[in-house]
Order: structure tokens, then C-alpha cells, then sequence
């Protein structure tokens, strides 16, 4: 076997995992999770946490 073998092998393997990726990327039940995902930067947050009532209590050291 010589390295122009193995190369070849390993280009099919190597095309085999890509394959494999796509595949489970667009299957249908991660579909629903990587929708989820997608829409996160654009929920919005109801109460923002609000740093300055712990400036106000008094916590802060000058």
C-alpha cells in the first residue's frame, strides 16, 4: 500500500464524515433544536437586570 493509497482512503473516509454531518445537520429532529437556537439573538429580555439598585444599596466602595 502506498501513500497515494492511504490518501485516497482517507479523502473517502473524510468524505464519508461530511456526509454523515450534513445528514444529521438536516434531519428532522435536530431541526427543531437549531431553530431554537437561531432565534435566540432575537428573544428579548422582559426585565434587563438592572445593575444600579445594587449601586444603590450602599454596596459600592469609594
Amino acid at each position: 500500500m502506498d501513500l497515494n493509497e492511504i490518501r485516497s482512503w482517507y479523502t473517502v473516509v473524510l468524505f464519508a464524515v461530511f456526509i454523515g454531518i450534513v445528514w444529521w445537520a438536516y434531519s428532522g429532529k435536530t431541526k427543531r433544536r437549531f431553530h431554537d437556537a437561531s432565534q435566540l439573538p432575537f428573544n428579548e429580555v422582559e426585565h434587563p437586570l438592572d445593575t444600579t439598585k445594587e449601586l444603590k444599596k450602599g454596596d459600592h466602595h469609594e
